[in-house]
């Protein structure tokens, strides 16, 4: 006992503030990681879900879905679908976060109307898309008849190649705003007297971005694109509610071929198995963003 209040006499006392903290994070964070892969590397089905020992199987769960055409699909979509989205939520999220950071009367509150698509929850968001995109009453085909781009309706969420773009649309006007808010905060970050000296200097407005505004808000950057690599990998309610991995598999995310395997097929180790292999790959990008993190603190 003597030898523990020694320990967290000093410094080492604030192992006892996080204490709490580990304790939850191992029992409701680490216990489902670590029985997930247990799971994976087992054969239970419905038929083997009560049996006291389940049949280990090794590594043929992750050969099968190796060799399975819809998990190779999946892995795809999940690509494509990530930096498509990533890719327009920040091009268009810098331009509107470059746009509200000048000085004008009613920045503020557009500002806070363009949050609004980020704070309505996912579900809703899909609700809503997916009767714009709806073959007879959307208003997407509604619109775009109007305009004279199309002669008929398109079946957006039927057809494979068009229902992934409707969900790309969809995640992108859902992180548009976060990607602005973060940038944008990154942005006053930036001292004004740099702009005014290059001001001074004869800079132009090219020159003052790529010399002044992109160095110093890099360490934003970085953490808006990662961020936001891990936050659209793993989405899961929108492609659930909108197309619910249809038509015929093609909009198949591997959040959602591990629900389907699961609790459709009930085949759990199984998807279990293509769970895991969503965790890796969002570990690594962790490690990644850690490593930026660090990198940056040293630096500073």
């Amino acid at each position: 006992m003597k030898r523990i209040k020694r320990y967290f006499k000093y410094d080492n006392v604030g192992f006892l503030y996080v204490l709490p903290a580990m304790i939850y994070m191992m029992i409701f964070v680490g216990y489902p990681i670590i029985s997930n892969f247990i799971l994976s590397f087992q054969n239970v089905t419905v038929k083997t879900l009560n049996d006291a020992v389940k049949p280990f199987v090794m590594f043929d769960n992750y050969v099968k879905l190796f060799q399975d055409s819809v998990l190779q699909k999946s892995v795809v979509n999940t690509l494509l679908f990530t930096v498509m989205s990533l890719v327009f939520q920040f091009v268009f999220g810098f331009a509107l976060a470059l746009f509200f950071n000048k000085k004008f009367s009613i920045s503020k509150p557009i500002r806070g109307l363009l949050m609004i698509p980020w704070m309505i929850p996912m579900t809703i968001t899909a609700l809503m898309f997916k009767f714009m995109f709806s073959s007879n009453v959307g208003i997407i085909n509604q619109a775009l008849q109007t305009l004279h781009l199309i002669a008929s309706p398109i079946d957006w969420l039927i057809s494979p190649n068009s229902a992934m773009f409707a969900l790309i649309f969809t995640n992108i006007w859902v992180g548009i705003p976060f990607n602005m808010i973060l940038l944008s905060s990154g942005l006053t970050l930036i001292p004004t007297e740099l702009y005014e000296s290059a001001s001074i200097d004869g800079a132009g407005k090219v020159q003052t971005f790529l010399k002044i505004t992109l160095p110093l808000i890099k360490p934003t950057i970085q953490s808006v694109l990662i961020l936001g690599f891990i936050y659209t990998f793993k989405v899961f309610d929108l492609v659930y509610v909108m197309t619910n991995g249809g038509p015929v598999n093609s909009t198949h995310l591997l959040s959602t071929y591990s629900y389907k395997l699961s609790f459709s097929l009930f085949k759990y180790s199984q998807g279990a198995t293509v769970a895991n292999i969503l965790f890796i790959i969002l570990f690594f990008v962790s490690l990644i963003y850690l490593k930026f993190v660090y990198h940056d603190e040293e630096d500073a």
